[in-house]
């Protein structure tokens, strides 16, 4: 028995990707771009486990049993044995136990599936020995997936092949190029959405105007626009992107037929905060994005979040003595002023507003677990009773 255990993280696209060209390989209209979140806050674990003694492939997800004959999965283990074949590896001949676990919520618009599919590509790649490129196979899994098999600051090129194979991800910058970037997520709602990205997508594409438009027009030159704001770490520039390009995927949304809301009244305050915020700054200090999904992602500089971070306390308070409110990183607050408290007064909403509140960085890729305590499958390759 081979046993293989990575970790592999959430990636939170700046510029989005949103409709396909082709379905089944899971081909982008329009390119994107992401940034890679820390795993030490955000990650999913998954452990693969080939053997002689499997019949069957067979998949577990969050402790439940999960169908392993659905398509996506099927061709990201046919394609990744394909690769193995030719570095003659004996364990791509096996059938393989797979056990998958998200720290944070599935199904909820927080990229679960990119990240659940980067860790399987990546752990499959490490048990059979396949090196090199593993974004193409990552995108039939979940399109972003592709994008979460590498870290820092990723492009996601849409391709112009039929066979999707120049759709892949490239490093823009590493994790390192912009050590100040923080990361404030305000989960909103952690409930599974009512609309699956897939779905939505679908029907973006048979019926959104705006979006042909938008895949014509506007994402080309906002993808360039964007690459030269993070190389340069222009972060005015670059917040401005960002919300214009979270917006306009929202208005996509809108303009769907039925119309798709991913966004609640909790969402559109935190839009409103944000720029009456940014507007007494003076400049932007904050970026706003929302992926398919009410949570809000927060871009920051490391210096300005005390201050914001206060602000979003004022604005949404919590039973601190019953919900651990605030994850991830250490948060310090500061002294608002008398303008900000003002603003937050004006802004305040009742308790629960939030669920809680995640702080994180900019992160590397997937990274293989050495220690034996850290697999999701026992000696036998079932769920280990701690998943």
């Amino acid at each position: 028995m081979a046993f293989v255990t990575c970790i592999a993280p959430v990636n939170i696209a700046v510029i989005k990707y949103w409709g396909k060209r082709n379905e089944e390989l899971i081909l982008p209209l329009n390119d994107s771009i992401s940034c890679t979140l820390s795993t030490e806050q955000m990650c999913a674990r998954t452990t693969v486990v080939a053997s002689t003694r499997y019949n069957e492939n067979k998949f577990w997800l969050n402790g439940k049993e999960e169908n392993s004959n659905s398509p996506r999965l099927i061709n990201c283990i046919k394609d990744i044995k394909e690769k193995a074949e030719k570095v003659e590896s004996e364990a791509s001949k096996l059938n393989v136990h797979i056990c998958s676990e998200n720290n944070f919520p599935t199904a909820a618009g927080l990229a679960s599936s990119a990240a659940g599919y980067a860790a399987l590509i990546a752990g499959l790649a490490s048990l059979y020995g396949v090196k090199g490129d593993i974004s193409a196979i990552a995108r039939k899994g979940s399109g972003s997936a592709c994008r979460s098999v590498l870290g820092g600051w990723v492009r996601w090129h849409k391709g112009e092949l039929a066979d999707g194979s120049d759709s892949i991800a490239t490093e823009i910058a590493p994790a390192s190029h912009w050590p100040e970037m923080r990361i404030l997520i305000l989960v909103v709602n952690d409930a599974r959405k009512k609309h699956s990205s897939t779905s939505g997508m679908k029907q973006s594409v048979k019926t959104s105007a705006f979006l042909k438009y938008r895949v014509e027009k506007i994402v080309p030159e906002r993808t360039d626009q964007m690459v030269k704001a993070i190389k340069t770490k222009d972060f005015e520039t670059f917040a401005k992107l960002t919300m214009q390009d979270s917006n306009q995927f929202h208005s996509t949304c809108l303009d769907t037929y039925p119309p798709i809301h991913y966004m609640n009244d909790t969402s559109h305050a935190i839009c409103d905060l944000v720029h009456a915020y940014n507007n007494i700054k003076g400049c932007n200090k904050v970026a706003y994005t929302f992926d398919a999904g009410p949570n809000a992602c927060l871009y920051m500089l490391e210096q300005d979040v005390p201050e914001f971070f206060t602000l979003i306390m004022n604005v949404f308070p919590s039973d601190l003595d019953s919900v651990e409110y605030v994850k991830g990183m250490p948060l310090k607050v500061s002294v608002l002023s008398e303008q900000l408290k003002e603003l937050a007064d004006n802004y305040r909403h009742n308790t629960g507003a939030l669920k809680y509140i995640i702080h994180t960085c900019v992160g590397d890729g997937p990274q293989v677990l050495r220690e034996p305590h850290e697999h999701l499958l026992d000696k036998d390759g079932f769920p280990c009773k701690h998943s």
